[in-house]
């Protein structure tokens, strides 16, 4: 139907015309979607034309306007027409005749009518005082009557916004924080209402408003595509439903799909749920920015003060290699370079993650845009960089969130592609599938201190539902995409095989606890040999328990939890007479001996630092992920204080320690001494590795007491003093008594941290123990640490003196 078929059938400005003519242009099945809106709108606007021309005859300073959704020309079936009649305050009578003249007919159609008759300074009043009338009047489109009249509100109402942007949109804000609490996320909602909820079409509105103040802008790409795809939506949902309604409710989401030409109301859910996340996020970015701006023009003046009217420069701290923190937001480094840095998207998420801080959009666009692959295997920093991020607890969503929007995830782990906003129709799941799998990560990540492995049971968290994208059991699937994932990651052999483990059994535990018979040795012997070893079993619990907690409050209870932990503790007592013992400490190595006899004949430390560039050893095969950082060899005529002193002077130099064995070597025949070696992998926290020569000087000064390690360590933390971003688990210290005849072994699993293990070695020495061997892992951003110590005379602790030493630890590592 042509724009001039539509004015013969409505020109007689009457009901039955507009009728025929609006009947005909919803039901033909050649024009929807924007064309079919802009085409109703044109088709209303001449009706209301004609109607105001046959009542206004001889009447001046009046015109008619659109304002909201159909002043921007967005008529769906069932839209409200919101009108306001705008006169210049001269015949009242005249005026309110007119009004009649124009709202009778369009009640007189059963059509919903938001209407309002007003001069230009009532109209602003109630703008100020109503923020509802504010916006729809940001709209305003002139219909018909006097344009000036139109053309000066217009501009009156946008010069006002404009001023009172700095007042109004915090109160905005604040009103859209309140509507998203109640109406909930429409990226996640199974019966989502398409206008109210957050990321609908209402905060797409309120993104325009934002723009309009010209404080801020949203991020535009995707944004009007977004907006489309919702209208079209609300426009089938008119059509099939014959209500004016914004709920997209389950039994209409078929017959939704079908007007829309979509396979079936999953593929109308995931357009929706990926239209709602585009204007979620440039929500997030767009009221971030706000805020930014705000805050520079309340401190702004005082500043201008105090520097005499010189321009303040953004202070920026750093908070990685090529990553720093600037206005509360983390960007790059001037000297950072994404296009030769494949490692630094997930570097500068997992410092924002762990900061909790946002990531600036400049700075994912940067990354997004100038991404380069990944090798296969990942080098261990991006491994250990993506489990910092996975551990982050809740900041890890919405820095999640960032990456996605730029499509950075799916380029490090294309498998998410089929997970990515894909509904669950199970009416215990709150999420859908992507998201289930971030929540159960958080979840995760309050656990890690039940767990000897926490990188695997985070990468396990992340991946459990993957095959939920694939035909068949997603457990199934889940194992074999798994074993690629895991294997691209950089796991090895055992580590993969354990994480596909963990993805094919992941409901094992909480189905067999809640369905089975777990007084049956056969119930308990079957879990036992599925899961294969107490450590995996530990993992598989934790796992279990996180899956449940993020998949809503029906899916995990105290009885369920009880249930759970009782299989646990059986299957436990199974797998404790399999388990093999722990592998003996390897032979030392030609170097490492010549290090020893050196610190013997010199009396003094010995060090080399070396970055690994040889090809694999026999026993690290091809495949294997390689060590994280630079080796650091250093042999020590044995003393006390070593442990804290080589700790303390790693964290001077900011070197963290990745991994870190500690134990006294045997010397050769007829070498007289004891010497104690360190064979540990350390990495620069950003810019170089400092000289050898720098470390083992300050190596001797520490160990002679005249280099001051704390003080140093405390003048640094307070000239540049940590924001205090993840919340992390309280750290845990246990003793392991049945572990070591020969020492007390003292096991340490808190949130790594510079100085973290200087702080465990100098508790140690005031405690008068001494360290024979140490086994320090740090994996993400969690420290696994185990000390076998003994007391002076070299025996193992009494078991008061062992508890005394752990309480010592903990208040250590809590203050």
């Amino acid at each position: 139907m042509t724009s001039t078929d539509v004015s013969k059938d409505a020109e007689d400005s009457g009901p039955s015309g507009y009728a025929a003519a609006r009947l005909r242009l919803l039901t033909e099945g050649a024009r929807s979607g924007p064309p079919r809106r802009a085409a109703l709108a044109e088709l209303t606007d001449e009706w209301l034309t004609g109607l105001f021309a046959a009542g206004a005859e001889g009447l001046r300073g009046v015109s008619l306007v659109a304002v909201g959704g159909y002043g921007r020309g967005e008529l769906s079936p069932r839209s409200d027409l919101d009108l306001l009649l705008l006169h210049d305050g001269g015949d009242s009578k005249a005026v309110a005749a007119l009004a009649d003249r124009i709202w009778y007919p369009v009640w007189d159609l059963g059509l919903a009518l938001d209407h309002s008759v007003r001069t230009p300074a009532e109209a602003r009043k109630t703008a100020g005082e109503d923020l509802k009338v504010q916006l729809g009047l940001l709209d305003a489109r002139h219909i018909a009557g006097d344009l000036g009249l139109t053309a000066g509100l217009r501009t009156a109402v946008l010069a006002d916004w404009r001023n009172q942007a700095p007042k109004r949109l915090p109160e905005l804000q604040e009103l859209s924080a309140e509507r998203a609490e109640r109406q909930g996320e429409l990226q996640y909602l199974l019966e989502p209402d398409l206008k109210e909820a957050r990321g609908g079409l209402r905060d797409a509105t309120i993104l325009r408003a934002v723009a309009a103040s010209w404080l801020a802008d949203a991020p535009r790409e995707g944004l009007d595509d977004a907006r489309r795809r919702l209208l079209d939506a609300r426009d089938a949902l008119h059509l099939t439903t014959g209500r004016a309604t914004d709920r997209l409710a389950l039994q209409e989401q078929d017959q939704v799909a079908a007007e829309l030409g979509l396979l079936d109301a999953d593929t109308l859910l995931r357009q929706v749920y990926e239209a709602a996340r585009v204007i979620s996020y440039a929500s997030d970015v767009t009221w971030r920015e706000v805020g930014r701006v705000l805050r520079a023009r309340a401190v702004r003046p005082r500043l201008r003060a105090m520097l005499g009217g010189g321009k303040p420069t953004a202070e920026r701290s750093p908070l990685a290699e090529g990553v720093v923190e600037q206005d509360g937001e983390v960007v790059l480094a001037r000297a950072a370079r994404p296009d030769r840095d494949a490692v630094l998207p997930l570097r500068a998420a997992a410092a924002a993650a762990q900061a909790g801080l946002p990531l600036s959009l400049h700075a994912v666009r940067r990354m997004a845009a100038g991404a380069r692959p990944l090798p296969t295997p990942w080098p261990a920093e991006a491994r250990e960089q993506l489990v910092t991020l996975l551990g982050s607890g809740r900041p890890t969503v919405e820095v999640w969130e960032a990456l996605e929007a730029e499509g950075l995830i799916t380029h490090f782990l294309p498998d998410w592609e089929r997970v990515r906003c894909r509904p669950q129709r199970n009416a215990v799941h709150i999420w859908t599938v992507d998201r289930h799998l971030i929540e159960t990560a958080v979840r995760a990540s309050e656990f890690t201190r039940r767990v000897h492995r926490p990188d695997l049971l985070l990468v396990a968290a992340l991946l459990h539902d993957i095959g939920k994208g694939w035909p068949g059991d997603h457990s199934v699937a889940g194992e074999i995409i798994v074993k690629d994932v895991a294997a691209r990651i950089g796991f090895d052999r055992e580590d993969v095989a354990v994480l596909s483990t963990l993805v094919l059994h992941h409901l094992l535990l909480v189905e067999t606890a809640t369905r089975r018979d777990l007084e049956d040795p056969a119930t308990v012997r079957s879990v036992a040999d599925a899961v294969g070893s107490q450590g995996t079993l530990e993992l598989l619990h934790a796992l279990t328990e996180a899956d449940a907690l993020a998949t809503g409050p029906a899916a995990w209870s105290s009885w369920r939890g009880s249930l759970v932990a009782d299989l646990v503790k059986r299957v436990g007592a199974v797998l404790a007479g399999s388990d093999p013992e722990e592998p003996e400490a390897a032979a030392p190595t030609a170097e490492q001996e010549r290090l020893a006899i050196e610190a013997v004949a010199t009396g003094s430390p010995v060090l080399s630092l070396r970055a690994q560039t040889e090809p694999p050893t026999q026993e690290q095969q091809p495949g294997d992920p390689e060590p994280l950082g630079v080796e650091l060899l250093i042999a020590v005529p044995d003393q006390p204080g070593v442990l804290p002193a080589v700790a303390g002077v790693l964290a001077m130099h900011r070197l963290t320690v990745r991994t870190a064995e500690l134990s006294a070597l045997d010397l050769p025949d007829g070498v007289e001494g004891s010497v104690l070696l360190l064979n540990w992998r350390v990495a620069a926290e950003y810019g170089s590795l400092p000289q050898a020569a720098r470390l083992r000087a300050d190596l001797v000064r520490a160990l002679d007491g005249s280099l001051d390690i704390a003080g140093r360590l405390a003048e640094r933390d307070a000239a540049y003093p940590r924001r205090r971003g993840v919340v992390a688990p309280p750290p845990k210290v246990s003793v392991h008594p049945a572990a070591s005849r020969l020492a007390t072994v003292i096991e340490v699993r808190a949130q790594d941290a510079p100085g973290l293990l200087f702080r465990i070695g100098r508790a140690l020495e005031d405690a008068s123990v001494r360290v024979r061997s140490a086994h320090v892992s740090t994996l993400g951003a969690n420290a696994v640490d185990a000390f076998y110590v003994t007391g002076p005379e070299g025996a193992p602790l009494p078991g008061e003196e062992a508890s005394s030493v752990v309480r010592k630890l903990e208040e250590t590592l809590r203050g």
